[in-house]
C-alpha cells in the first residue's frame, strides 16, 4: 500500500487566492457578485478570444442556460455527444427536451462527424430538425469542429460547444469553447483550474450574454422593487470564488503544459506495451490533457481495465472508467441514439476498455512512477501468465 492515497485530479492551489479573498473580505464584498465577478469575467473572455463571459455557480448551469436562450422547450429535439458525462445533456430534459445521442470517432473519441451527418439527414427528412447540438471537446481533446460546424451551418442548428474539460486546449490556434454559438467551461473541483464550483458561458452574442446574466439573476426585471415577468434561476458566482477563480486563471498555462508533462511521461512509459493505446490528439490541436485516458486490449494483455482500476484502487490509487455512454444510462433508456457506422459503436468500445490515470497538475514524479510501476507490474505478470499459455 502506498503510504496515502494519489488522486485523479484533485484541486491545486496557486497560493494566490487568499490575495482576492482578502480583498473581498476587506472590502466586504462577501454576497454574490462583484468586482472579482467582473474582472474574472472579463479576464476569461480575454483569454479564451470570447466577445463576452459569464460566470455562474456551474457548467451545469452555464448548459442550462445556453439551451433557455435558443427557446428550447417541450417537443424540441437537442443532439449531443454520447460519450461524455451526464451533466451534458441533463439541462435538455430541464427544457423538457428530447436528447438524440451522436456517437464519437476514433481519432479524437468525440462527436463523429459521420454520425451526425446521418441524424441530421434524418431530422431534416423527419422536419424535426434539433435546436442545438451540444458537442462535448472529452477529456481536453477538442472534437472534428470544421466538420461538424459546417454540418450544422448546412442546417442552420446552432452549436453548444462543452469545453467543460478543455479549458485551455486549442483547435487550429484557436480556443476550446469559442466555435459555437456558445461555449461552456467548468471550474468544478477536478478541473483544470477550480473555482471549488463554478463555471462559465461565452458566447460572441454580447446581447446573448446581457439576457443570460438577466436570466441567471432571477430574471429581475429593472423597476424600483422585485418585479418578475419571466421566470428566471439563482445561478451566479459568488464574489468569493470568482477570486479563487483569478488566482487560478493566472496559472492555467502552467497547469496545461504540466499535464500534458504528465501524459507524455505516461506514453513514453506504457505506450510500447502490446495492448495500451492512448487517447490521441488530433493534428493541429492541442489538449490540456486534463486527464490522461488509455485503451487496454484485454486479448493483448491478458489483463482488463476494470481489474486494473481495482488493483490500483487496492494500491491506495484512484483511477476510473471512461464514461459510461449516456444511451447506455438507464435514465436515457429507449433515447434515439446514432452509432458512428452500422457496425462500429465508438462509445461502447470505449467504455468496455478505457480507464483514466492519476493527471492532477500536483501530481509528483515519484507519485507518478507509482502509478506507472503498479500498471507496469500487473500488466507484465498477465502478459507472461498469457504467453504461457
Amino acid at each position: 500500500m502506498t503510504s496515502s492515497r494519489i488522486y485523479l485530479s484533485p484541486p491545486h492551489m496557486s497560493g494566490n487566492e487568499q490575495k482576492y479573498l482578502q480583498e473581498a473580505f476587506d472590502s466586504n464584498w462577501i454576497a454574490p457578485l462583484g468586482p472579482n465577478v467582473d474582472e474574472f469575467e472579463r479576464e476569461i473572455a480575454s483569454y479564451v478570444g470570447a466577445g463576452e463571459a459569464m460566470v455562474v455557480s456551474s457548467g451545469t448551469a452555464a448548459i442550462h442556460l445556453a439551451l433557455s436562450l435558443l427557446n428550447i422547450t417541450n417537443g424540441d429535439n437537442v443532439f449531443c455527444s454520447a460519450f461524455t458525462f451526464i451533466a451534458s445533456a441533463n439541462p435538455i430534459l430541464y427544457q423538457g427536451a428530447e436528447p438524440v445521442f451522436i456517437d464519437s470517432e476514433p481519432e479524437t473519441w468525440n462527436m463523429s462527424p459521420q454520425a451526425l451527418e446521418h441524424a441530421l439527414r434524418d431530422a431534416y427528412l423527419e422536419n424535426k430538425l434539433p435546436k442545438a447540438v451540444i458537442v462535448v471537446n472529452l477529456y481536453g481533446q477538442s472534437a472534428k469542429m470544421d466538420e461538424i460546424i459546417s454540418l450544422c451551418s448546412q442546417y442552420d442548428v446552432p452549436i453548444v460547444e462543452d469545453a467543460a474539460e478543455s479549458l485551455g486546449s486549442t483547435y487550429k490556434g484557436k480556443a476550446s469553447g469559442t466555435f459555437g454559438k456558445f461555449g461552456i467551461y467548468s471550474f468544478n473541483g477536478n478541473k483544470i483550474i477550480t473555482t471549488s464550483g463554478g463555471g462559465a458561458l461565452v458566447s460572441d452574442n454580447v446581447d446573448l450574454i446581457k439576457k443570460a446574466r438577466f436570466l441567471a439573476t432571477q430574471a429581475r426585471d429593472l423597476a424600483p422593487y422585485y418585479q418578475h415577468s419571466v421566470s428566471g434561476y439563482n445561478y451566479r458566482m459568488s464574489n468569493l470564488l470568482a477570486g479563487v477563480g483569478r488566482a487560478q486563471l493566472q496559472v492555467l498555462e502552467d497547469r496545461v503544459n504540466t499535464r500534458r508533462q504528465i501524459f507524455n511521461r505516461y506514453f513514453d512509459e506504457l505506450s510500447h506495451i502490446p495492448g495500451i493505446k492512448f487517447m490521441p490528439e488530433l493534428a493541429n490541436t492541442q489538449s490540456n490533457r486534463w486527464l490522461t485516458t488509455l485503451t487496454i486490449n484485454e486479448a493483448e494483455t491478458g489483463i482488463s481495465s476494470k481489474t486494473l482500476i481495482e488493483i490500483l484502487n487496492k494500491n491506495n490509487i484512484e483511477s476510473r472508467h471512461v464514461w459510461k455512454p449516456l444511451h447506455l444510462q438507464p435514465i436515457f433508456e429507449n433515447t434515439k441514439y446514432y452509432p458512428h457506422t452500422d457496425h462500429e459503436n465508438i462509445a461502447e468500445q470505449l467504455f468496455e476498455v478505457g480507464m483514466c490515470l492519476p493527471s492532477g497538475s500536483s501530481l509528483s514524479e515519484d507519485e507518478q512512477n507509482k502509478v506507472i510501476n503498479c500498471l507496469k507490474q500487473n500488466i507484465y505478470e498477465s502478459l507472461n501468465k498469457l504467453t504461457a499459455r
